[in-house]
C-alpha cells in the first residue's frame, strides 16, 4: 500500500453492507463511516462532517473513488451513490468484473474474506472533547476502499440471508472485547 501521509490522507474502516450480483459486476452498499461512534483510533466523526466535501465534488462533476485497499493504482468500481444520512456516510456502488482486481475483490467478498469499507480523507477541521477524543468536524473525502480490516467493530456486514440474531450476538461480543481491550491498554 502506498504511503499518503505526506499528502495528509487519513483512513477509517467500517464493515461492508449488502451485496448483490448485477450485470457487469457486484453491487455493494453499506456505511463507510458512522457518526458519533469512537473508532479504534479514538476518533469520532461528527454529523455533517462530509457535507462540504460532497457538495464541492458534486459542483465540479467529480466523484468519490472506489479503490482496492486504498491503492490509487487499483480502482475496482464506481460509487453510484455517496451521501450522509442520520447514521453516517452511506455508499452504494458496483465492483466491476471487467477489472481483474474487481473480480478478485468480488470473489473475496462472496467468500466472506473481505467485509470492510474504509474512507480515505483529509481532516479539514477537528477538535478534542473532554475525554481527549479527536472529533472530526469537517473532512475532505477522497475515496472509499474495500478493505480487509474494518476500524469500527460495531459496523457489521448485512449480507442477504444473514441471521440478524446471530449478527447482533457477534456484534455485542465484538464490542465487549473492544471495551476490554481499551480498559487494559495503557494510556486509553
Amino acid at each position: 500500500m502506498q504511503d499518503f501521509s505526506d499528502m495528509g490522507l487519513e483512513v477509517k474502516f467500517v464493515s461492508l453492507g449488502d451485496t448483490e450480483t448485477v450485470e457487469g459486476g457486484l453491487k455493494v452498499e453499506g456505511y463507510a463511516s458512522f457518526f458519533g461512534e469512537r473508532d479504534r483510533g479514538g476518533d469520532v466523526v461528527v454529523r455533517g462532517a462530509y457535507g462540504k466535501s460532497l457538495d464541492a465534488l458534486l459542483s465540479k462533476g467529480g466523484q468519490v473513488k472506489m479503490l482496492w485497499q486504498h491503492d490509487p493504482t487499483q480502482p475496482i468500481g464506481i460509487w453510484d451513490e455517496v451521501r450522509e444520512d442520520d447514521r453516517g456516510l452511506f455508499v452504494k456502488g458496483r465492483i466491476l468484473d471487467e477489472v481483474e482486481k474487481g473480480r478478485e475483490a468480488a470473489a473475496l467478498i462472496a467468500a466472506g474474506a473481505i467485509d470492510g469499507l474504509s474512507i480515505g480523507y483529509r481532516t479539514v477541521k477537528a477538535t478534542k472533547d473532554d475525554k481527549g477524543r479527536r472529533l472530526l468536524n469537517e473532512l475532505e473525502l477522497w475515496e472509499v476502499s474495500l478493505v480487509t480490516f474494518p476500524m469500527l467493530p460495531s459496523a457489521r456486514v448485512g449480507s442477504k440471508g444473514e441471521n440478524p440474531e446471530e449478527s447482533d450476538i457477534l456484534r455485542d461480543l465484538a464490542e465487549v472485547f473492544e471495551d476490554a481491550r481499551r480498559m487494559l491498554a495503557p494510556g486509553d
